[in-house]
């Protein structure tokens, strides 16, 4: 303990590194550390190391947040829960990651998916402080989305996958076929960063920012922006990722989200402050991490 706050442990797992931190807080990070993300049992085996070692220096751990990609499977009364569900991440599918971590530590295990965590992360200590309902969206080498509905992370038969919606897609404005594997054309087969990567030839860092492809893929998120608008009526929504956190990229994207809206919604957080409506994240590309404190957090509250 320091200053009387619990000391959590963390876990941003991706699909391509693991990040791991003892703390409380933003400003309470005691230890930090990151790892390629190879098969479960590697991976799991350096995360355990890496809280066991901490805890030698710094006391027991009151709880752990494991904010990890998915899909996965975050209902605590299921059977298969703490599991990775079928992904394309090989060595992954049905691997039982909490499991892993239960044999290891004797203390409440929080899991979800890492941008609920995000999500989390940012209503704690980030820019959704004091909203009720809002969306985190991180546009990456994927696209993923968590939701805060009501004061409660967002789930249902698993959890959002707000990536594999469908857009419109004018294939003679944009012939690209799209990358997803399920889906083809989905709004992560056409502006993930890896679709950007395919379509044009190279990496997005590599465009200009007046490239063409950015009013293109501003289109495409402010049509997905749109209907998440419409169906959940969040109060902000975020916007995070490499992709995502492109200031060039944000005011397209405000601008073309409103013009779809089109008056429909008559607040003014749409029609006067939608820069203050659709904005990037507060806690930068920290907002996993520290979710994934924010996730352990709650569920110690909750076993309280």
């Amino acid at each position: 303990m320091k200053n009387n706050l619990p000391l959590y442990g963390a876990i941003e797992g991706g699909g391509t590194k693991f990040i791991c931190a003892v703390g409380s807080g933003p400003n309470s990070i005691r230890a930090e550390s990151r790892f390629e993300t190879t098969t479960p049992a590697e991976t799991l085996r350096q995360v355990v190391e890496f809280f066991k070692q901490q805890e030698e220096k710094t006391g027991d751990l009151s709880a752990i947040g494991f904010a990890c990609f998915g899909p996965l499977d975050p209902a605590p009364a299921s059977p298969t829960y703490g599991h990775i569900l079928p992904t394309p991440k090989p060595g992954w599918t049905n691997a039982d990651v909490v499991g892993i971590l239960r044999k290891e530590f004797d203390i409440p295990i929080a899991f979800d998916t890492d941008v609920n965590g995000a999500a989390l992360g940012e209503w704690r200590w980030g820019k959704a402080q004091g909203l009720q309902t809002f969306i985190y969206l991180t546009i990456g080498t994927g696209i993923g989305g968590g939701a805060y509905v009501e004061g409660n992370l967002l789930h249902g038969l698993i959890h959002p996958e707000m990536g594999h919606i469908l857009i419109k897609h004018d294939l003679e404005k944009d012939p690209f076929e799209g990358v997803c594997p399920f889906h083809g054309d989905c709004f992560e087969g056409l502006a993930s960063g890896v679709a950007i990567e395919k379509r044009w030839g190279m990496r997005g860092s590599l465009l200009t920012q007046d490239h063409m492809a950015w009013d293109l893929e501003a289109e495409y998120i402010a049509q997905a922006l749109m209907s998440y608008t419409m169906t959940l009526s969040p109060q902000r929504i975020i916007i995070g990722g490499g992709v995502g956190s492109l200031g060039h990229l944000l005011p397209k994207v405000q601008k073309r989200t409103r013009e779809l809206i089109n008056g429909y919604i008559q607040s003014p957080a749409i029609l006067e402050n939608i820069e203050s409506y659709i904005v990037n994240p507060g806690l930068g590309n920290r907002s996993g991490m520290l979710g994934a404190i924010a996730l352990a957090e709650q569920t110690l509250q909750k076993k309280s």
